[in-house]
């Protein structure tokens, strides 16, 4: 299948590194998480309220693609150019059953069922648990890496990882509330599931546009949220909702497309372990937020935002001197 909406272009040299933007992504997905924890408190269903994120996340990521289309014609070479163009040298040759059901896995899977996975775990487990499990995603990335995309693991990435988990561990509270109840097993499941996503995206970004994927993910995924509300009897809660309710689920859907799109953009220039470690440090800026809001403060787990941060920052460094070592004068991206 020839993609002719993401044709390859040429593109400004050399590109900002992948590492790079995933902190970008991760200052998107801290103030995410805090603005989306205010916003679920008006909707009674969690997956509605998921759906409808879904949604404008989708409309969100078409206007930028139609953005970078109709400035791709103008030669330019912006960031919404870059978007929607696949990498350079990508194989012209049709898509093969593998990668087709690597596509529809990214949507399904991972724009569906691990969001219900999660937000139904989320439901049924505390607070300080789910987000421990959310937060293995970067051991679970690291275990599919090495085995399924041959990446490396460094010196600097065991510490790295170390340092995340540790962390998550300080932050949480430690590990004796953990409990295999349902709720937290859901949650567990949703970040394996992610995983394997980061995992097939990070394959198929090597001869797809972001732009591709990032649609594909989120389009595909609101049409199977939307298929659940229904099986479930949830849909009518989607269909009433307020104004307000509304409000909320565009400023949330607005964030999300956001960290898709540059979600995708990181993955397509950087290692798949990389980008998700740097993506922990996102803690960091929900804590932040929530210090400015009066509801966090100093203590114990202001040690574990810190070993969050220096494991982050560990990545970015690791990756940026790898980088260098490898061609000092090419363009900053990791294949």
């Amino acid at each position: 299948m020839k993609d002719r909406a993401n044709e390859s272009a040429p593109v400004a040299s050399p590109r900002v590194p992948g590492v790079l933007i995933a902190g970008i992504t991760a200052l998107i997905s801290g103030v995410s998480v805090f603005v989306n924890s205010y916003g679920v408190r008006d909707i009674s269903s969690p997956a509605a309220y998921t759906t409808a994120k879904n949604l404008v996340a989708t409309v969100v990521l078409g206007a930028v693609c139609w953005t970078g289309r109709s400035l791709r014609r103008q030669r330019n070479t912006s960031a919404p150019v870059n978007f929607v163009t696949r990498p350079p040298g990508a194989p012209a040759a049709r898509m093969g059953a593998l990668e087709w059901l690597g596509l529809a896995y990214v949507g399904v899977i991972g724009g569906g069922l691990a969001f219900v996975l999660f937000f139904d775990g989320l439901a049924q487990s505390e607070p300080a648990s789910a987000a421990f499990w959310r937060d293995t995603l970067v051991i679970w990335v690291a275990l599919l890496a090495v085995v399924l995309l041959r990446e490396r693991i460094q010196w600097w990435n065991i510490a790295a990882i170390g340092m995340l988990i540790a962390g998550e561990v300080v932050v949480s509270g430690g590990v004796g509330h953990l409990a295999a109840n349902r709720g937290e097993l859901y949650v567990v499941a949703s970040s394996v599931l992610w995983a394997g996503e980061v995992v097939v995206a990070r394959r198929l970004l090597t001869r797809l546009a972001p732009a591709t994927l990032s649609l594909i993910r989120m389009g595909v995924g609101a049409a199977a949220l939307l298929v659940y509300l229904t099986a479930t009897g949830a849909f009518g809660v989607l269909a009433s909702f307020t104004s307000h309710q509304l409000g909320w689920a565009l400023a949330t859907g607005l964030l999300l497309g956001g960290y898709v799109a540059t979600w995708m953009t990181a993955l397509s220039r950087a290692r798949a372990l990389d980008v998700t470690s740097v993506l922990a440090s996102s803690a960091l800026i929900t804590w932040l937020l929530q210090l400015t809001a009066g509801t966090a403060t100093f203590g114990i787990s202001s040690l574990g935002l810190a070993l969050i941060a220096l494991g982050a920052g560990l990545v970015a460094v690791g990756a940026f001197r790898s980088m260098r070592s490898l061609s000092p004068d090419a363009p900053a991206v990791t294949r």
